[in-house]
């Protein structure tokens, strides 16, 4: 990502095109939205194919371990400090 721009301008922008390209390609989306908030987490360059194959994964993963109890575990093994009453929508 550029120094140039903000994280949360490009995530606006992210969430705002695919809000549409969803929406545009499945007219039974007409609903969807993107929750209000988000996370960003940078990955080393020696770790790439790591999180290629977890998001490959996702949907195995996810049957074992939600994405809720995974993202605090995530949280506590950095020492992000952070409240449940405003990480979840």
């Amino acid at each position: 990502m550029s120094k140039n721009h903000a994280l949360k301008d490009v995530v606006e922008k992210l969430k705002k095109e695919t809000s549409k390209w969803i929406k545009r390609r499945d007219p039974g989306l007409a609903n969807f939205y993107w929750q209000a908030g988000y996370g960003a987490f940078s990955v080393s360059q020696s770790n790439v194919p790591a999180v290629i194959r977890y998001i490959a994964d996702q949907r195995d993963h996810h049957a074992k371990t939600s994405f809720q109890d995974e993202l605090r575990a995530l949280l506590r093994r950095h020492k992000v400090e952070f409240d449940e009453r405003y990480v979840w929508d």
